[in-house]
């Protein structure tokens, strides 16, 4: 069971409380380039260190409080982004002084132009996601406990009452993508497939809106899912496809989500080079973004139908594994020559798509995976590639991808690249022979399993760890649980809007 994640819930709120007297063990400001600071603060030890530039960082003393100050270069130039990272910075100087609570000052924001809401709601996220860290597997000394967590977060503002929808919505959306970092830091000996469908089914348990259904190898067989039933089959650990669904008694067209979740991808016969493959206990992370944003989306109350699918197995080499040149028959009838056991995420992706449009009633569908080494190249850490057959979903991800930091970039989707997806004995193959556009020719093969349906798929491979954003580190990141919860969120909005509309 996965209910001892290790991230802890934190206290997050706001008061109209002087800043000056808000109690907690590290107290947080900021500076512009070119503004001062106030003059009890310029006069403390420690003050003359504080610079207005763009990510540093000083410690002033006065009187009994120690006082944080982050700089955040042009106030012209300030974005949600960047309070984010200052929120990092804050929370790793919590660490060094031990601090289990942190006051943040937001008066000196004012002279910017992104809205008090906003930066709470940035502030909260970096603060948070800054302060993760995971020792499940560190031995202790019983002399020498570890480092207490931060514990609290407190907004010093004359609005206090104004943010507390943002604060709580950042709290949540961000412990939710901590724990999805959790769940990719558990080494495959810890989080197998059956591992991973308990965790949906707890959080089930504590929320009315989510109902869970699961899958075992049999019942994968006995529904003809070709693609998750021969990469499963390698492996002595058991397979699950994890159905969750939030009824969020919304008016608009359900909205599907399907994610990707290897629990351990050693490339089958076509096995992986050594060197790297202890990573791919982490070829689960689109997985686990997915279940924890659909406990976070019924933690918000988000009035929107959601079902998310969870295709999830290891990719093991033994003498029952599928082999290079077997052909395999996904859910939706179309047959595929396996020419490399290596390119499995989107064979058992392509039977959840199936799954999730034809047989769970999903409207539109977005996709995440750890899909190709490709993206990484292209992309590096900064962006996902994204690839979609409509361009005003393609549209409405972007945005929101912009919005919470978690950036796409479109690719092409071109009819050329479907010569590339044609098998020579079967319908598909999941591996072409050109070694070109990959990640736009895995996205393509996806194409195929969606019915139709407006679709856009997300490789966040070089996203989803070692992004080295101060408020991901270089482990693993939860990249997609917060972009998740806000695109529920965007389209419940849209949604209602356009029923106010048809009724008027």
């Amino acid at each position: 069971m996965c209910d001892d994640l290790d991230s802890a819930r934190m206290d997050a709120s706001a008061e109209t409380t002087a800043f000056a007297e808000l109690q907690a063990g590290l107290h947080a400001t900021f500076l512009f380039d070119g503004a001062e600071l106030s003059p009890e603060l310029a006069g403390a030890p420690g003050a003359s260190d504080a610079k207005g530039a763009f990510k540093k960082l000083a410690v002033a003393f006065p009187d009994d409080r120690r006082v944080a100050i982050a700089g955040l270069g042009d106030p012209e130039e300030l974005t949600t982004e960047r309070l984010r990272i200052a929120g990092a910075l804050i929370a790793a100087e919590a660490g060094r002084r031990a601090a289990t609570e942190v006051a943040i000052d937001l008066e000196p924001l004012e002279r910017s132009s992104v809205e008090p809401a906003d930066a709470a709601e940035a502030l909260t996220e970096g603060t948070i996601l800054g302060s993760y860290r995971f020792d499940r597997f560190r031995s202790l000394d019983p002399d020498d406990p570890p480092p207490p967590n931060l514990e609290r977060i407190i907004f010093g503002s004359a609005a206090a009452d104004a943010l507390k929808r943002a604060i709580e919505t950042a709290r949540i959306s961000a412990e939710a993508q901590n724990r999805a970092r959790d769940l990719q830091s558990l080494p495959a000996n810890h989080l197998t497939p059956t591992t991973l469908a308990e965790r949906a089914e707890e959080l089930a348990a504590e929320h009315e809106s989510l109902s869970v259904e699961i899958l075992n190898r049999e019942e994968i067989a006995a529904r003809q899912m070709g693609g998750l039933e021969a990469v499963s089959r390698g492996s002595y650990e058991e397979p699950r496809l994890i159905t969750i669904r939030h009824e969020g008694k919304g008016s608009g067209e359900v909205l599907g989500i399907v994610g990707k979740a290897v629990t351990f991808d050693s490339g089958g016969i076509s096995i992986k080079p050594s060197a790297g493959m202890h990573e791919m206990k982490m070829d689960m992370s689109a997985g686990a973004a997915v279940i924890e944003a659909m406990g976070a989306i019924a933690a918000l109350g988000i009035p929107h139908d959601i079902v998310a699918v969870v295709p999830s197995t290891e990719n093991m080499p033994s003498g029952r594994s599928m082999r290079p040149g077997d052909v395999i028959t996904q859910l939706n009838g179309k047959t595929v020559e396996v020419n490399n056991t290596d390119a499995e995420g989107r064979l058992i992706l392509a039977d959840a798509l199936t799954w999730c449009v034809t047989e769970q009633g999903a409207a539109r569908v977005i996709d995440l995976a750890t899909l190709t080494g490709a993206v990484l190249i292209a992309l590096g850490s900064t962006y996902s590639a994204l690839i979609s057959n409509d361009d005003d979903f393609a549209t409405t991800v972007e945005g929101v991808a912009a919005r919470t930091g978690e950036l796409a970039w479109r690719l092409p989707l071109h009819a050329d690249y479907k010569k590339l997806t044609t098998g020579t004995v079967a319908d598909l193959t999941n591996a072409a022979s050109k070694r070109e556009a990959g990640t736009i020719y895995a996205g393509s093969f996806l194409e195929e399993f969606v019915d139709g349906k407006p679709w856009v798929h997300l490789d966040i491979a070089g996203t989803a760890w070692d992004s080295e954003r101060e408020y991901a580190g270089k482990g693993p990141t939860g990249f997609g649980v917060r972009l998740l919860i806000a695109l529920a969120s965007k389209l419940a909005v849209d949604a209602d809007a356009g029923q106010l509309r048809d009724n008027l």
